[in-house]
This record gives structure tokens, sequence and C-alpha cells, in this order.
């Protein structure tokens, strides 16, 4: 591999700002400095960066607690990512898994392990979601039953798969679908007449929302949640 690439993988540098720091003499191999970034390095070499090792990252799982006024996408021309809340090296190699919109808070599932990412995503895989709702409108007792068929949604040719439907409060819920439509819950809901004011979500999977994480805050997956996921 060429040595930019190598370095630019472990690190938050870009391929040019590799190229430049190995000019400048701050990049080793195997303890001797290598200028040139098109050199080929192998598994076993030993890079240095500043007199620094660097070492392979990965494979990354983070449980991030989304605020307000995030887009989950790791770059955005006009929004903040949920990456800008990320302070981990070479955090443009994460990505996201199992996204939220802008004006929706919670639990999102960050890695650069794409097998584990499709298996929460991928549709052939049975993840549920949990989700709290505030509406905008009471809910009648009927909508449990209604969730439990399966909701028309506009413009689409069949049901939704079977979802539960927890009235908390006249117009506050918990749901639990097992599918990813777009804009899925929001437009669940607007079948009914009703419509979402504030939406969060608590679970993925078994993985459940850190109650001690406060909004823009993040942590690695323990084991046992990482392996919940199969």
């Amino acid at each position: 591999m060429r040595l930019d690439k190598a370095v630019s993988q472990v690190t938050d540098l870009s391929r040019a700002d590799v190229k430049r720091a190995a000019r400048a003499g701050r990049i080793t191999v195997n303890g001797e400095v290598v200028g040139d970034p098109s050199a080929k390095v192998g598994e076993t070499d030993e890079l240095c960066l500043d007199g620094e090792p660097l070492q392979e990252v990965g494979p990354r799982y983070f449980m991030l607690h989304k605020p307000l006024g995030y887009v989950s996408a790791t770059k955005d021309s006009e929004h903040p990512t949920v990456l800008d809340l990320i302070d981990e090296p070479n955090k443009q190699k994460l990505h996201i898994a199992g996204r939220l919109d802008i004006d929706t808070t919670g639990l999102v599932l960050l890695t650069d392990d794409g097998q584990w990412s499709h298996m929460i995503t991928s549709p052939r895989h049975h993840c549920d979601k949990t989700y709290y709702a505030m509406l905008a409108e009471r809910i009648d007792e009927s909508a449990v039953a209604k969730f439990a068929k399966g909701i028309w949604l506009d413009g689409e040719k069949k049901r939704t798969k079977p979802a539960k439907l927890e009235i908390l409060f006249a117009n506050e819920v918990r749901l639990t679908i097992g599918e990813g439509r777009y804009h899925q819950v929001k437009r669940m809901f607007a079948a009914l007449g009703n419509r979402v004011l504030e939406l969060h979500r608590e679970r993925i999977g078994d993985i459940v929302l850190d109650e001690e994480l406060v909004e823009g805050d993040y942590r690695p997956l323990t084991p046992e949640e990482i392996a919940s996921v199969t």
C-alpha cells in the first residue's frame, strides 16, 4: 500500500496532508524517515508520525444521543452533522447505522463495521426500533389495533408491517416498528389524521439509549451491546 494511503487510513489527515507531512520529514517507516508519499509499505511495517506510532483503528461502535438540528450524514453544506459531535481519530470513516431526521432526537449508532451496520439497516434482518412521540391531537385507543394490523401510508402499495403502539397519555405514545420506510413514524400517525410534534428514538434492537448521555454526548458500545446485533 502507498504510504500516503496507509497513514491517512489511521489518522485524521487527508492524503494531501500526509504528502506534506512526508516531505517535511515527519513520517518514519521502521525508524527511517521516508519523504516519498508514494513509497510502498507493508502490514508489518511500523509507521510513526512525529515520533508517535500509528495503529489501525477499528472496528469501532458508538451510541450517540442526537440533539435537534443535526443531520444524520457525514457531510452537509447547510446543517451540522452528527459527526461534528464525535471527537475520535479518523472519524470520517464512521457511518450511521439507522438515521434520524433533523427534527428527531435520540439514539443514533455509528460504526466503521459495514457488516454490523447492515444487520441493523437491511430489510432482510428484523431489527425493531422504539420511539417516543408527542402528538398534536389526542389519540384514541382504537389506534392500537390499527397499528397492530398495519397502516396504509399515502402513496404506498402495501400496509406497514404490524407495529406495537402503547398509549402513555392522551397525546403521548411509545411506538415500536420493525421496518424503516421514509418518514415512517410521522406518516403512520398522519394516516390517522394526527401529527407528530416531537419524536425521540429510545431503542434499536436490544440497544437502549443510555440515560446518562445528555443530548450531544456519545460513548462506545459495550461488548454485550455489540454482540446483541446478530
